[in-house]
């Protein structure tokens, strides 16, 4: 699988904000109609359609450069419920990851997920994220740090 994150477009913005994740699925994740607006209004944030060829299977969304509090963050991460299951989620932390990478002063990237998507937080632990212990919003905040970067003291 290739995955390919692109820009939100006046072509596809409509597409993008009509994902939707299953029913089950729906208070993990703000619905990508929300988290369109919200980039328009802060511009620290970096909306991304996720594709596999021609065809749109999910949205992410990260900062663009460090935030006071947190540094690199992811915000958003969602797959289509008709692609999920099949390893998109994970292309797209791996691809976002490599993005942060080649950054010389990204040392950590962080990620919240709600406690009760477990399916998340398997996902998040298995690609080197580790919880921190904080509660930010309702969901518990999780920190990957590159393994050749000094971790920062949060």
């Amino acid at each position: 699988m290739a995955i390919e994150l692109r820009e939100i477009t006046r072509e596809n913005w409509r597409q993008c904000a009509r994902l939707q994740v299953r029913e089950d699925q729906r208070n993990f994740v703000a619905p990508n109609s929300f988290s369109l607006a919200q980039a328009a209004y802060e511009k620290e944030l970096l909306p991304l359609a996720v594709y596999d060829g021609d065809t749109l299977v999910g949205f992410v969304m990260y900062t663009r450069e460090p935030q006071p509090e947190w540094g690199y963050f992811i915000l958003r991460l969602m797959v289509d419920q008709a692609y999920q299951g099949q390893g998109y989620g994970r292309a797209v932390i791996v691809e976002v990851l490599r993005r942060f990478g080649l950054r010389p002063d990204c040392r950590e990237v962080h990620i919240s997920e709600v406690p009760e998507n477990v399916v998340a937080a398997r996902l998040y632990e298995s690609l080197g994220f580790a919880r921190t212990g904080q509660v930010v919003d309702g969901e518990d905040l999780m920190k990957y740090t590159f393994p050749d970067r000094k971790p920062s003291k949060t």
